[in-house]
């Protein structure tokens, strides 16, 4: 009875989604301040310093594993070469509005892939001594005026289990710098205020190589894909993800409105475009990958973490686009879901139609106007000019250099 009541719905809300449909148009702008930002053009409004650093703290680390490339902590070597050619850059750090170190911070992986980030606070040590001692700026503001891309789980805390980044903290000599990173959670030690929220990395190329025809049918109502249990790192299951994923499947793997397994298949991001709403629950992070291939498909994300901070917040309407549900709601995700009137769900998918709401998302190669390298640019336009306390009398001295864990403190 409960599986026929359940068809009975996904019947009748299918019905009204494709009546509704013939009319209404396909794309829709964001309105008000946030459309502003999304379309905001970066170029004239800053300067940036690249600076020069032995190739063992970048390239020589790339050449060793190329993986990187595609890994979703990929931004910061996409970053560091959308910079060398952008029109922001200027190669006099006199005039710069920021200063930028390319260090590939997480490009040290395990054989299965996994990054291993014990390394990344050493390597950030050693290249700050270096431009502290080779070029003036550093020392100027204590790099209240330098930037950093920092895309592992826990940003600058640098570790891959939330209690364990929360008891190594940021980085002390980062605490005055602006962090670009993927982390993001409300009121966390790993995340303060200044920072820039970015995307993870989604190969862009390889999800156009699957795009299906804009007017496939979406037939499947809730999709998700991944882990529900991490055995390897919480054998108990009571840590990853909050137990969020763990109740999404314990509530709704027999459910017919819920496509949901542990497997990956090859139709993956078709299957996405399938599909109505597609989940993107906490892992050890509050994010990840699928929040990106969510919005690019056209398929509502539905966002099961709380006090996570989004990507882009200022420019990307998070709440027009998405779903939220608190983690103890999980198992009324069917009721949640099934209530939302069609009209909504179909405002929401016009507005992810947007091409510009793509973009936004994406680390395109050759770079494209709008896309997150821009919203980068434009995040850190809006933080100018600086305020004049962030330059420190002749003398002054405002972070500690030998603070931190002992281990941190090694040379690299």
């Amino acid at each position: 009875m409960r599986r026929c009541l359940w068809g009975f719905l996904f019947i009748a809300f299918a019905l009204a989604w494709s009546i509704a449909a013939e009319h209404n148009p396909r794309t829709e702008r964001i309105s008000g301040s946030a459309g502003d930002v999304l379309e905001d053009d970066p170029v004239g409004r800053l300067k940036v310093y690249v600076y020069e650093l032995p190739s063992k703290y970048n390239k020589k680390i790339l050449q060793k594993d190329p993986r990187c490339l595609s890994h979703m902590f990929a931004a910061e070597i996409f970053m560091h070469r959308f910079l060398l050619s952008s029109p922001v850059r200027t190669l006099n750090p006199e005039e710069a509005d920021w200063f930028y170190t390319p260090i590939y911070a997480t490009c040290d992986l395990t054989p299965n892939g996994l990054p291993l980030p014990f390394k990344s606070p050493r390597m950030l040590r050693s290249a700050i001594q270096l431009i502290s001692s080779s070029w003036p700026h550093w020392n100027r503001t204590e790099g209240a005026d330098h930037f950093f891309v920092v895309p592992h789980d826990f940003g600058a805390c640098f570790h891959y289990q939330e209690e364990k980044a929360i008891e190594r903290g940021i980085l002390p000599i980062l605490q005055r710098a602006t962090l670009v990173q993927t982390f993001g959670q409300r009121n966390h030690v790993c995340l303060y205020d200044g920072s820039i929220t970015i995307p993870p990395y989604a190969p862009p190329q390889k999800m156009q190589a699957h795009q299906i025809p804009p007017d496939t049918p979406r037939s499947i109502f809730v999709y998700f894909r991944g882990l529900f249990y991490d055995v390897n790192n919480d054998p108990e299951g009571g840590y990853y993800a909050r137990g969020a994923r763990a109740a999404v499947w314990e509530n709704f793997k027999n459910n017919p409105l819920f496509d949901i397994s542990t497997e990956h298949p090859t139709t993956y991001y078709e299957d996405m475009q399938r599909a109505i709403f597609c989940l993107c629950p906490l892992g050890w992070a509050p994010w990840s990958p699928r929040l990106v291939e969510a919005v690019v498909f056209g398929c509502i994300p539905v966002i099961i973490a709380d006090d996570i901070v989004l990507p882009f917040a200022d420019a990307i309407p998070w709440e027009e686009i998405g779903v939220f549900v608190a983690e103890e709601d999980v198992p009324k995700l069917d009721t949640i879901l099934t209530s939302i009137p069609p009209e909504v769900i179909l405002r929401k998918q016009r507005l992810l139609a947007n091409p510009s709401m793509k973009r936004a998302m994406l680390f395109p190669q050759p770079a494209q106007p709008g896309d997150a390298f821009h919203q980068i640019l434009n995040g850190l336009a809006r933080k100018l000019p600086h305020q004049k306390s962030i330059y420190l009398k002749p003398g002054e001295k405002m972070l500690n250099w030998t603070a931190g864990p002992v281990g941190d403190l090694k040379p690299w």
